[in-house]
């Protein structure tokens, strides 16, 4: 039998994080957390409401998770995520030791393979998953924005 439990599965559920945020006028990034083929943690950004530079997805999720296991690390969690980590959110990936990190766009401008920035050398990588989703939502946010 064919796991349903796949990247793009999980990416799905960071998307409607993302369009969370789009509804409420943050910028649409969603994640979210994932151990064991289960849903540990979710969120969006929260930037304006919180009135906080730092409360990027990311790190909504990785306090979130960390809570739910009880630990700072995330060893065996798989993030998922619409837009490619900032240097910020790749540091607190880096050392919550995350196992796995998915993101969906490219962030060519302030993404962390752009940057330059290290994930812990056990972190595996996927990128490109449901990117074209993710891109668009991100210029339809834009675009109403500046409209």
């Amino acid at each position: 039998m064919e796991n349903p439990f796949t990247d793009e599965y999980f990416m799905k559920k960071a998307l409607q994080e993302a369009e969370m945020a789009f509804d409420k006028g943050e910028i649409p990034v969603g994640a979210v957390i994932v151990i064991d083929n289960k849903v540990i943690a979710r969120s969006h950004n929260l930037t304006e409401m919180l009135n906080d530079v730092t409360a990027h997805a990311e790190m909504q999720a990785i306090t979130s998770a960390a809570n739910f296991i009880g630990g700072k690390y995330l060893k065996g969690c798989a993030l998922y995520v619409t837009l490619e980590p900032c240097q910020m959110c790749a540091g607190a990936l880096y050392w919550s030791q995350i196992s796995k990190i998915v993101f969906g766009a490219s962030d060519e401008k302030r993404g962390f393979e752009t940057l330059g920035t290290k994930l812990h050398p056990k972190t595996e990588v996927v990128k490109g998953i449901f990117a074209q989703e993710a891109s668009d939502l991100m210029v339809r946010f834009f675009a109403l924005k500046r409209g």
